[in-house]
């Protein structure tokens, strides 16, 4: 038996992934999320916008660039610690 496809409206996508309608668009003009349009309509497959939701997952470690001067701080206080020992 064939999975049913759950179709989301822009606005419900928009809700869903926290954006305005604009960054939804911008997103699928960029071709980071799949969209299809049915006349004058545009729909988001459900399963699509939970994968994209995925694939934007931040890995651990990888935002130090945003606070780089409590990284180098705890860098500079380990090393001054070091060089006490």
């Amino acid at each position: 038996m064939t999975e049913q496809i759950r179709w989301l409206s822009t606005k419900e996508a928009a809700e869903r992934l926290g954006i305005t309608p604009r960054t939804l668009y911008r997103f699928i003009d960029e071709g980071s999320l799949p969209a299809y349009r049915f006349g004058r309509v545009i729909r988001l497959q459900e399963a699509e916008v939970l994968a994209f939701i995925d694939s934007c997952r931040i890995p651990p470690g990888s935002l130090e660039h945003l606070y780089p001067e409590l990284v180098d701080a705890g860098k500079d206080a380990s090393a001054t610690e070091d060089s006490r020992a």
